[in-house]
């Protein structure tokens, strides 16, 4: 079965984590959830069609997937040649030595045979019998390392008395074990982003990646090998230019710094705070500042150093800079567009263009904003509505014919009423206040005022004038005293209407 093929907004990430962030094929394959090798073919259809980074501001998604993805070529090579893995692994042992460098020698000497992706795939899986644990270096400014303590600390609401358990938020630096805490209410998405939008004014810039473990607010689907970011984190990492490579489900090596961090933190933090009693969070979280100043100050046995000092020879020099402002929380969610054009976001409904209608779109919720998105293009964007069950309406969403009734008030229709006629007016004043709503009404009065292009004005007053003294109240009435010229006794003037004169009515006396 054929791999399903990324999404131009994924590939879009493929490409600013490998040309931007400078990752590796392994390091931008770890981000995003992806196979090497599929990261290897994404980056190789780029080059084929001479893409690079920043992309064009006006290459939108057809277009990036028209440059990727052309008519497929009947070019086809067998027969290549395949290395000598075992020389291969002897040359990587040399200084300087790089799996590009062996790959462009082996090209070098063999033009038709296999690209670098399946190269790095072949050996990984030749050399795969050996797996030694691999021991971590960190370079400066490269990883922060981000998780929730396992224990909590008490916020005591001063009205009830109620004590309300605060999660501890734990950052380290990789390079110099720079260490950030500080206490937020859960564990939920908004805690989570805001936290890291204060851990990285705290350090002053953006590492290169951010570590998490697979908690539900990083992380939607923990996967050994296709971990899927939950959308809003990685908005924010976008934000900030960083990556985000999830520590592997049951693998603590792979996040021992911040574990080692969190243990630091309840031990020199927590520990000190638990006989406190804090009846705010912004107050426990100027405690736990203070203390935290005083761990990044203490000198660290076997450096000789303190984290402070190393954070700033190390790490300070090698982060990115921070944006001019920071991020703002954004909510995402998949939704499709209604039969009424319309997607429902928070209990209330918000218009997008009627040619939408059964499509799916990205919704982004932000502040007072709600955007919606259908393939990588805004289509929509409206003011968040107060309260539940509103619907935020734009005309020009709206097809015509929905848009010409939209367009209606009731005083607008009492006045095009009136100048068909006065009956045409108390008629439609009828109907609308028989129904338990005006706007009910509308459609009513409408098709009456529609009968005037067949009838004339004249004709549909009097027949109006009709319809109001039998009580008439909807449109077919109308049209039926119309076609059958019952609205001509009243044309003439009289204030009744005369008895009609046919053969086949008996008249008053045949009942005496």
């Amino acid at each position: 079965m054929p791999t399903e093929r990324l999404s131009m907004r994924r590939i879009r990430d493929l490409l600013r984590l490998k040309y931007a962030q400078g990752l590796s094929d392994r390091g931008v394959a770890t981000s995003l959830g992806l196979g090497k090798g599929t990261v290897g073919n994404y980056l190789a259809r780029a080059r084929q069609a001479g893409l690079s980074w920043p992309l064009p501001t006006d290459l939108d998604d057809d277009s990036l997937e028209l440059l990727l993805f052309p008519s497929p070529t009947m070019a086809s090579r067998l027969d290549r040649p395949v290395p000598d893995w075992a020389l291969m692994d002897v040359e990587l042992r040399r200084p300087g030595v790089t799996r590009a460098l062996l790959w462009e020698e082996y090209r070098a000497r063999a033009p038709d045979g296999f690209g670098y992706a399946w190269f790095c795939e072949h050996f990984d899986a030749w050399k795969g019998r050996v797996r030694p644990t691999m021991r971590q270096t960190h370079v400066g400014g490269e990883k922060v390392f981000v998780d929730f303590a396992g224990d909590t600390i008490d916020v005591i609401d001063p009205v009830t008395g109620e004590a309300r358990p605060m999660k501890l938020f734990v950052a380290a630096m990789g390079a110099s074990n720079y260490t950030y805490a500080e206490a937020v209410a859960s564990e939920g998405l908004e805690d989570w982003i805001l936290a890291h939008v204060r851990m990285f004014a705290f350090l002053g810039g953006v590492p290169k990646a951010v570590v998490p473990d697979n908690l539900k607010s990083a992380v939607i689907k923990a996967d050994r090998f296709d971990p899927g970011l939950n959308r809003t984190y990685a908005e924010m990492a976008a934000y900030y230019g960083t990556a985000i490579l999830p520590a592997r489900p049951r693998k603590p090596r792979d996040k021992a710094k911040v574990e080692v961090a969190v243990q630091v933190a309840q031990r020199w933090i927590l520990a000190r705070l638990r006989n406190h009693r804090f009846f705010s969070l912004a107050e426990l979280n100027v405690a736990i500042r203070r203390l935290l100043d005083e761990l990044n100050m203490r000198l660290m046995r076997g450096y000789g150093a303190s984290r402070a000092d190393l954070f700033a020879t190390l790490d300070r020099p090698n982060l990115q800079p921070l944006p001019a402002e920071p991020y703002a929380f954004a909510r995402w969610k998949r939704a499709r567009v209604a039969p009424d054009y319309h997607v429902e976001v928070d209990s209330s409904w918000y218009s997008v263009p009627f040619a939408l209608i059964k499509q799916e779109v990205d919704v982004r919720v932000a502040g007072q904003t709600v955007e919606i998105f259908h393939r990588g293009q805004r289509v929509a964007s409206h003011v968040r509505t107060s309260g539940r069950r509103n619907h935020v309406t734009v005309p020009d969403h709206m097809p015509s014919a929905h848009r010409r009734l939209g367009e209606w008030t009731p005083a607008r229709v009492l006045a095009q009423a009136t100048k068909t006629g006065p009956a045409v007016a108390a008629f439609c004043e009828m109907v609308m206040a028989n129904r338990p709503h005006p706007e009910q009404g509308f459609r009513t009065c409408l098709g009456v005022l529609s009968l005037v292009k067949t009838y004339g004005p004249a004709r549909v007053d009097a027949a109006c004038q009709r319809g109001v003294t039998i009580r008439a109240r909807t449109v077919t009435s109308i049209r039926s005293i119309l076609k059958t010229g019952l609205d001509r006794a009243f044309l003439e003037g009289s204030e009744e209407a005369a008895p009609l004169q046919h053969a086949n009515i008996r008249g008053g006396g045949y009942y005496h």
